[in-house]
């Protein structure tokens, strides 16, 4: 395996525990590294380390929580990812540079910034607008073959070219998602983390496959220009989300691909959110 392979066996652990007291005595042991040799090698293929990362997707969950959990205090979404009260409004505002409560009342608005287009004033839609095209429905567990990328969203258009041309698995049938950990009006514009994936029938021992997860999912059909994806995916986690009754059931979201014109920037795709 290489190293590469092992450092995404470790984000894996790290996604399904950071919200735990873990240490990086808990990853490296999971990884059977001695700490130090998983340290450096963390580092070398990141470019941050073991403490770093888990501190920061720590801070990130826990402002997408104050953005879909409005009535929870404050106080216990900290303690969720294990800061005391005190510890976590420090933390937050070393991110932020606005406390947690000020950055929960920011909230209030509808006309947020577009990270991607700095110039780009967005208004969000109403819950009701949102709602009329939201539908709730039962996906089948997805095979996929995936490749994990650390970067800029804005640059998942080259990331998808790469992937389908080196590929010999890729054909037309294949449909091509997305895996989305972070919120990309709050994560560090450099450090968001997506599983490219394309289905495949049955899994393959040469590549990296996983199974994406069945279930209840609320899912949004989206025709347009690439650069209203921000817009509408806001409008779900800021609007739809807290008001439907609805919780998310995992820390990740979907885009599936219906359709795409990669030369005018235009898709048809279903963003979907997993729900109970």
């Amino acid at each position: 395996m290489d190293k590469k392979a092992i450092i995404n066996k470790s984000i894996d652990y790290i996604l399904a525990h950071f919200a735990e007291p873990i240490s990086i005595e808990d990853v490296s042991k999971h990884l059977s590294f001695s700490k130090y040799y998983f340290c450096r090698m963390f580092k070398e293929v990141i470019g941050e380390s073991v403490y770093s990362f888990i501190k920061r997707l720590r801070v990130e969950q826990s402002a997408i929580d104050l953005k879909l959990q409005k009535d929870r205090q404050i106080t216990d979404i900290g303690l969720d990812y294990c800061y005391s009260a005190s510890n976590y409004s420090s933390i937050f505002k070393d991110y932020y540079q606005c406390s947690p409560s000020d950055y929960r009342k920011s909230l209030e608005t509808s006309i947020i910034s577009n990270p991607f287009y700095p110039d780009k004033q967005e208004v969000l839609d109403t819950f009701e607008a949102y709602q009329f095209k939201v539908e709730v429905i039962e996906l089948t567990d997805l095979h996929v073959i995936y490749e994990r990328t650390l970067g800029n969203y804005h640059d998942l258009k080259n990331c998808w070219t790469s992937l389908v041309e080196k590929s010999a698995y890729y054909d037309d049938t294949a449909i091509m998602i997305e895996k989305f950990y972070n919120d990309p009006a709050v994560a560090t514009r450099e450090n968001s983390i997506c599983d490219l994936c394309f289905t495949i029938t049955e899994p393959l021992a040469d590549e990296n496959t996983m199974i994406i997860s069945g279930g209840k999912y609320a899912v949004y059909p989206y025709q347009g220009t690439i650069d209203g994806l921000f817009r509408v995916l806001q409008g779900l986690f800021r609007i739809w989300l807290p008001e439907s009754g609805y919780h998310m059931r995992e820390k990740y979201g979907l885009t599936i691909y219906r359709a795409i014109d990669w030369e005018n920037e235009y898709v048809q795709l279903d963003m979907c959110i997993p729900i109970q």
